[in-house]
């Protein structure tokens, strides 16, 4: 189970991190392409706030949405607003959802996010955590993967390597990070990790060698693996998060 206790931390810290750099910027800058194809910094901005409410939701037992199209409408809506509506909007949303996480609470029970996808309510403060610190990143103003912790960039590569693992659109992979970790996923593999360390049974399917920062990027979409390398042909496409 996760510690949410110190991941509300994390997230305090990532969230004023991201708040102290969107405040150098002004209403043009926020207006602007963001990294995220057709959205602007306006519209990740939102995204950060009105995800922040709907973690809310799902803390204390609503729908995180209302529906995709009311959650599509709503970043639309507030992508628009001047820098410094945006900076108070992430703000307090942010104070919400910190809020809601100090109080009493089974931490152990099973919640619903979008999709139908569902987790234990422990992993909600990471899962607002990784919302923070990606879409830093996403805003295009100087915060590169690269500048996430070693934590949290483990934390997100097994939490991504995890949601693709048996995934029957991905052949077996084996990533190696730089300093020899290995993490399978990606279709069913019999032999264990731990079985392939040792030298029991060879990998099935692709290794794929890289770096953290490289590894987080394309696990998570947002670099296209060309720094990274494969004992094998090409890297396989990632199907859509």
């Amino acid at each position: 189970m996760s510690d949410h206790v110190r991941d509300l931390v994390s997230v305090r810290e990532a969230t004023d991190r991201l708040l102290a750099a969107v405040s150098t910027l002004d209403n043009a800058a926020t207006a602007e392409p963001s990294r995220l194809p057709g959205w602007s910094r306006g519209h990740v901005l939102a995204h950060l706030a009105r995800n922040a409410d709907a973690l809310v939701n799902v803390l204390v037992g609503r729908p995180m949405y209302v529906s995709a199209e009311a959650r599509d409408a709503d970043i639309e809506r507030d992508a628009p607003r001047d820098l410094r509506t945006q900076v108070d909007d992430v703000h307090e949303s942010a104070e919400r959802f910190q809020a809601v996480g100090a109080e009493d609470a089974d931490w152990s029970r099973t919640v619903e996010l979008r999709n139908g996808v569902k987790d234990t309510v422990s992993n909600v403060p990471f899962r607002r955590w990784i919302e923070v610190e990606l879409h830093h990143v996403d805003l295009g103003i100087g915060y590169e993967l690269e500048d996430l912790s070693e934590e949290f960039t483990q934390r997100e590569i097994n939490f991504l390597a995890r949601r693709f693992r048996d995934h029957p659109g991905l052949p077996p992979l084996l990533i190696k990070q730089d300093d020899g970790r290995m993490i399978s996923t990606g279709a069913v593999q019999s032999p264990s990790v731990a079985e392939i360390e040792d030298g029991a049974v060879p990998p099935l399917g692709t290794v794929v060698t890289g770096r953290q920062a490289d590894l987080l990027g394309w696990l998570s979409g947002r670099r296209d693996g060309a720094a990274l390398s494969t004992d094998r042909g090409p890297l396989p496409a990632l199907p859509p998060l």
